[in-house]
């Protein structure tokens, strides 16, 4: 199913990103993993563009073709074109329509400074523009509530969305943050921007100290004083951490639900406790 129909026919969605493990011996190993996620009845999954393989041998397809046809589930393939010529995403996406997958995470990518970009796609709305009239796929987007890093401004950010969705992104998923406020004002920005499209809070729950600054620095999510505070006083108590942060990240979910959210993109980092504890708590709400 695409995901556009899904968005059509319930709200809120509910949804999980998973990145496919480096090894091909781990990949056997992910059943486990999606055993636990299938029984929380998601109504799609994400899966992150793994490094490293050809165009045509990605572990992010051999993964969501597991996902699609062991456990039914709807997945959703990141794409990123930075490094990408358009004959290599030509062949992604042919391998992507063979094996009947239909949804796209359009992305640029993040820079990486020992890589030459190929400079055929410069910005992620146009992979949008080139997947649109190069097969029948629904695509999606990505958002930032603070801004993106890169952004000169949040009007300039929210005018480069607007385009990304007028080029064809169906659907939006957030980057993480910690503060709803912060979402609540961007769609706001969204909404008086023209931008129609569902919009879904991505959710990271914190449960490891040192991984959520990293990802905060490539981000640029800021961090409340509540949520610091948290960090700081249970970061050398593991199972503390695991606990304080479940609450903050499920207080986040409910207070979004509260407020009509189109949905709730959930962060698991593989960590199918992660999405257990969460689904777990919040089931009679949804």
């Amino acid at each position: 199913m695409k995901v556009e129909s899904i968005f059509r026919e319930k709200r809120p969605v509910i949804s999980f990103e998973i990145f496919p493990p480096k090894r091909d011996t781990e990949l056997k190993n992910i059943d486990g993993t999606l055993e636990i996620l299938s029984r929380l009845n998601p109504d799609f999954i994400s899966v992150t563009f793994g490094a490293g393989g050809s165009a045509t041998n990605n572990k992010t397809i051999a993964l969501a073709k597991k996902i699609k046809n062991q456990y039914g589930i709807t997945p959703i393939v990141h794409l990123t074109c930075l490094n990408y010529s358009k004959s290599e995403i030509d062949e992604i996406l042919s391998e992507l329509n063979q094996n009947g997958i239909e949804n796209v995470l359009a992305l640029r990518g993040d820079r990486n400074p020992d890589i030459e970009p190929k400079k055929e796609f410069h910005y992620a709305t146009d992979l949008v523009k080139y997947i649109k009239a190069h097969g029948n796929f629904d695509v999606s987007g990505a958002c930032y509530p603070e801004g993106h890093l890169e952004a000169e401004n949040m009007v300039a950010d929210i005018h480069h969305l607007r385009e990304k969705v007028d080029a064809g992104a169906s659907h939006l998923i957030s980057q993480l943050f910690f503060d709803n406020n912060m979402f609540y004002s961007f769609q706001e920005k969204a909404k008086l921007a023209g931008i129609n499209v569902p919009i879904e809070a991505g959710i990271m729950p914190v449960i490891n100290k040192a991984q959520i600054e990293r990802m905060v620095n490539l981000c640029g999510a800021s961090l409340p004083e509540k949520f610091r505070r948290i960090m700081d006083k249970y970061e050398n108590d593991k199972e503390a951490l695991f606990d304080a942060g479940m609450a903050y990240a499920v207080n986040q979910i409910v207070d979004l639900l509260a407020h009509d959210v189109d949905g709730i993109h959930i962060y698991t980092m593989n960590n199918t406790r992660v999405a257990e504890e969460i689904c777990k708590r919040i089931e009679h709400l949804i």
